[in-house]
């Protein structure tokens, strides 16, 4: 099994608590990527980032001295999202810690494919950003198939909790034989399944963590899942989906 998630905007450096394990898999293609955000003007790049002043220029700082290869943070310790911060893996027992790395995969527009302990270096690129290099007009194309083909080469069963920005960056490009299996996480209304932002990305937290405590590994046991309010609905599951609701106490 292999859990993917997205990352998330804001992130840290943090070269003491955990060493890196390795680098990213996609490290040539990450320093093209690189290279073609430095041939852009600081107001191009504020465009491309769609932020305020105060974020480009951090930004932009960053990117001129970015070091891909050294004075990097684990994936997992560099992002700090509310998906991060529920997840919570720096109060983690060593057991959990080893569940992540075997299980749990980050997506990325800028790295492609991240293992919780590869790597990192602050970035700001979104997968849906319209960056043109190589020939592709945005991430997705250039990115293409090369993300999936990597989780089929380590499963034949993913678990997506990433959102629909980062999940069709893969689901599009998975061979046959792998099983794509999403959770969805809202409040039922009018008959519709009502997703919000801030509380999807506290429930893909919580649901790596909650996977890591008891060790999941059998898809059937994921309809266990029973934090932040959320029970599995059976009514609204499909054979590739996984809905859970707020519950009516919570």
């Amino acid at each position: 099994m292999r859990i993917i998630i997205a990352p998330a905007k804001k992130m840290n450096v943090d070269t003491d608590s955990f060493l890196p394990e390795g680098l990213p898999v996609f490290l040539e293609r990450t320093q093209q990527l690189k290279n073609a955000l430095l041939k852009r003007s600081p107001q191009e790049l504020q465009a491309l980032w769609k932020c305020n002043d105060a974020i480009a220029r951090l930004n932009v700082e960053r990117l001129a001295a970015m070091d891909l290869r050294c004075g990097l943070t684990p994936a997992v310790f560099s992002y700090e999202g509310m998906q991060y911060r529920c997840m919570a893996p720096g109060v983690m027992e060593s057991a959990q810690l080893d569940y992540l790395r075997e299980h749990l995969r980050i997506l990325s527009g800028f790295y492609g494919l991240l293992r919780p302990f590869d790597g990192v270096t602050p970035y700001r690129l979104e997968m849906q950003a319209k960056l043109s290099v190589d020939g592709c007009r945005n991430l997705y194309q250039f990115w293409g198939s090369s993300l999936a083909h990597r989780l089929a080469e380590e499963t034949d069963f993913v678990l997506n909790l990433a959102s629909k920005e980062y999940s069709k960056a893969v689901a599009p490009h998975l061979p046959a034989p792998v099983r794509f299996l999403t959770c969805v996480f809202g409040d039922l209304s009018r008959g519709k399944v009502v997703e919000k932002g801030s509380l999807c990305k506290m429930a893909r937290g919580q649901m790596v963590r909650w996977l890591a405590e008891h060790n999941i590994t059998n898809p059937a046991d994921i309809r266990e899942f029973d934090q932040l309010g959320y029970r599995f609905s059976p009514e609204l599951a499909a054979e590739n989906t996984l809905v859970f609701l707020h519950t009516s106490d919570s």
